[in-house]
């Protein structure tokens, strides 16, 4: 209904914020862990927002970021896991960071978020984990410094190609394991993708 309200930010709150534009006060829910994205009171903001109608209630969910919001369209898209679960889970991590759990089967990372079980985090996990870009994934992994990699990993290229499987939806031992033996066959000059390939071949062999 809404894409993005542009006003003055009359108010923030733990787990909401008001937005006056065109004199009327909009009463929006938003990340706890993203005030710092928006500005003081009184200045004037961009909130992305998504509509949630229901028999009970027009509820507004708002977002600092286009990503933000993309994100938590994809969380409530997974079974069991409503607008309360979804802004919970971006309360505690940003969705890069989301997108990195995700990819990295991280389920720890995910049930910090409040009202958010074990069982929810393995479901977003597997319901998400093919629609992470590993390009994306990458780049915000390395930039994070969480690249999902055990310290036998000495290389970039070895680095990239264990990020990359697990993008692909394989578990960390598993590659971490093909990875290693890649290295042995290749050597420790070998470029991210012909690792990668060496990896792939090590998976299919019996």
């Amino acid at each position: 209904m809404y894409a993005y309200f542009k006003g003055t930010l009359a108010k923030k709150k733990q787990g909401s914020i008001i937005i006056e534009a065109g004199g009327i006060g909009y009463n929006i829910a938003y990340p706890d862990g993203m005030l710092d994205y928006i500005p003081s009171v009184g200045d004037e903001t961009v909130i992305y927002t998504y509509t949630s109608v229901t028999q009970d209630a027009i509820s507004l969910y708002g977002f600092p970021t286009e990503d933000a919001l993309d994100m938590f369209r994809q969380l409530i898209k997974v079974s069991n896991v409503g607008p309360k679960a979804a802004m919970a889970i971006l309360s505690v991590l940003d969705p890069d960071s989301v997108r990195i759990a995700i990819a990295t089967g991280d389920t720890k990372a995910l049930a910090r978020a409040k009202g958010v079980s074990t069982k929810t985090a393995e479901r977003i996990i597997v319901d998400l984990k093919n629609k992470i870009e590993i390009g994306d994934l990458a780049v915000a992994a390395e930039a994070k410094g969480e690249l999902p990699v055990a310290d036998s990993m000495s290389s970039k290229a070895a680095e990239d190609a264990c990020e990359a499987l697990t993008a692909l939806g394989y578990g960390r031992k598993e590659a971490l394991r093909v990875v290693s033996k890649a290295l042995q066959k290749t050597g420790e000059d070998a470029s991210s993708d012909e690792l990668l390939k060496a990896a792939l071949r090590e998976l299919k062999t019996p």
